[in-house]
């Protein structure tokens, strides 16, 4: 197998038929062995119903069937464990990025002999919130983390066999995936794309907050030193208020008088004891989660064409 073609489904049985002819067009401009691995995330559409028409007439699609909705993240590294192409090509099926540049990824790829091809998108698309939100996100991340993400990257990416096998080494269960994709190294190339919007954005602004601190505390410890310096400043301001207020009764003899100021103060403290405990909860928690184990996905069931069978 040369090629491999993975993308994930969730509510995308609009888009299905579209992307599998578009796709498969492109892919035939390179070579005529190639697979498309659909990966069926629970979605509550007929999406799995769609991905196994077309695995009844065209031997060349394979579908893993997920026991219910993992994640979108999840769902792409099981199908990237289940590609057999010396080339992976990820991809999501919402024709946001257009199937068609996987020739220009592996036209990249020959002449600058990078193991990863990836697209970032030429200027951010959505609302003025959204872009906002990304721009935040990004720059955000990028201090807090040693492993630093492309601004504005998307899913759609090229990678070599090495890269994948490489990639698949990562065993956490509470994944980041772009933050995977970046510390896992090789030589990685950025295309510069266009990223249509659709009608099946799946991330809520509370979504993006939570991926947001799934990936600052699975690739930075730099808040937990945050919350060390935090509560030096506090010691040492408490203590530079304490000695003020004590010179202030021994040689001007005022009263400590002010109850706003102090209920102000224990209100204060309170509430940075419990920012900072929820911080130390989120690290402990995600330990926890790892420590147990478990696989990230579960399939169900996996519908693919043996060789001399059927």
């Amino acid at each position: 197998m040369y090629v491999s073609i993975v993308t994930t489904l969730y509510n995308s049985a609009q888009f299905i038929e579209t992307f599998y002819e578009r796709v498969s067009s492109a892919a035939r401009k390179i070579t005529d062995n190639y697979e498309i691995v659909f990966v069926n995330d629970g979605s509550p559409d007929n999406s799995l119903e769609a991905a196994i028409a077309l695995y009844e007439r065209d031997e060349k699609v394979r579908v893993v069937d997920l026991s219910r909705n993992f994640g979108h993240h999840k769902a792409m590294m099981t199908g990237l464990e289940h590609a057999r192409g010396d080339l992976v090509f990820l991809l999501d099926c919402d024709l946001e990025e257009e199937p068609e540049i996987l020739e220009e990824f592996y036209n990249e790829m020959k002449r600058s002999a990078a193991d990863v091809v990836y697209g970032v998108q030429e200027k951010r698309k959505g609302t003025l919130v959204e872009r906002l939100s990304g721009e935040i996100f990004y720059r955000t991340f990028n201090v807090l983390s040693a492993s630093p993400i492309p601004r504005n990257v998307t899913t759609a990416r090229l990678m070599t066999r090495r890269y994948v096998n490489a990639l698949l080494l990562h065993r956490e269960r509470e994944l980041a995936i772009a933050g995977l994709w970046s510390i896992t190294g090789f030589k990685q190339v950025p295309m510069s794309i266009v990223k249509h919007s659709s009608m099946n954005e799946g991330y809520t602004l509370r979504k993006r907050v939570a991926i947001f601190v799934d990936f600052v505390t699975s690739f930075s410890s730099k808040p937990l030193v945050f919350i060390f310096y935090l509560g030096c400043a506090i010691i040492l301001v408490s203590a530079i208020a304490a000695l003020y207020l004590i010179l202030r009764v021994v040689f001007y003899g005022d009263l400590l008088a002010g109850w706003p100021s102090l209920i102000i103060s224990v209100w204060l403290l309170g509430g940075l004891a419990i920012f900072c405990l929820g911080v130390i909860g989120i690290y402990l928690s995600k330990v926890f989660s790892e420590t147990k184990q478990r696989p990230y996905t579960i399939v169900r069931e996996l519908y693919e064409h043996v060789p001399g069978k059927g």
